[in-house]
Order: C-alpha cells, then sequence, then structure tokens
C-alpha cells in the first residue's frame, strides 16, 4: 500500500488550513498582493507585500520598509535624547518565522475607514 492518500488528505487539510485559519491572512496578501504590518521579536516593524509563505511563518516579502526607533547616545550630565524614528527599505526579503510575532492585514486601508465614519 502507498501513502498517497495520506499525503493528498494532509495535503488539502493544510490547504484549506491557509485558508479558513489564522495563516489566511498570509494567503489573502499573496492573492490580492495587499500589504500587511509584521511586528517581530527585534522590536522592528516591517510593512510590505507577502509573495510566498509556510505553516512557520516563514515569508518572502517584497517592497518591505522596515521602521524601528532608536534613542541616540548623550554624554554624561546631558539631557536625556528623544527617541529618532528610522526606516529603510528592501525590494525583496526572507523573514524566519520564528521572529514574527504578529501580522496585521492592511492597517494603513483600516485606518483610513475608521477615520472616515
Amino acid at each position: 500500500m502507498s501513502g498517497r492518500p495520506m499525503e493528498e488528505d494532509g495535503a488539502k487539510n493544510e490547504e484549506e488550513e491557509f485558508n479558513t485559519g489564522p495563516l489566511s491572512i498570509l494567503m489573502m496578501s499573496v492573492k490580492n498582493h495587499t500589504r500587511v504590518l509584521i511586528n517581530c521579536r527585534n522590536n522592528r516593524k516591517l510593512y510590505g507585500t507577502v509573495r510566498a509563505f509556510d505553516r512557520h511563518c516563514n515569508m518572502v516579502l517584497e517592497n518591505v520598509k522596515e521602521m524601528w526607533t532608536e534613542v541616540p547616545r548623550t554624554g554624561e550630565g546631558k539631557k536625556k535624547a528623544q527617541p529618532v524614528n528610522k526606516d529603510r527599505f528592501f525590494s525583496k526579503m526572507f523573514l524566519r518565522g520564528d521572529s514574527v510575532i504578529i501580522v496585521l492585514r492592511n492597517p494603513i486601508s483600516s485606518s483610513n475607514v475608521l477615520r472616515k465614519k
């Protein structure tokens, strides 16, 4: 007996999970080319389009804006410096899933809808 039917059932279950479960946010981003905001473990945020992903949340992202905040160092006796927002752009990126904390679906358009009401 071959293990093929079980493998096919597993593939169907995984596809169903991607379409209806928590990973559906990533699936919708791939299908509709919408952008997502990803909070990472290093306190950085990534805003971009998901091209591909797997069940471990490893992702290939395109047109990614990475954003973070830095506090400049000051000399002794000086006032504490104000935090500075920084960002940079990547045309393509591979993100390892274990660094992902949360994925938000298209937060820019959602906030615009809330402001209009």
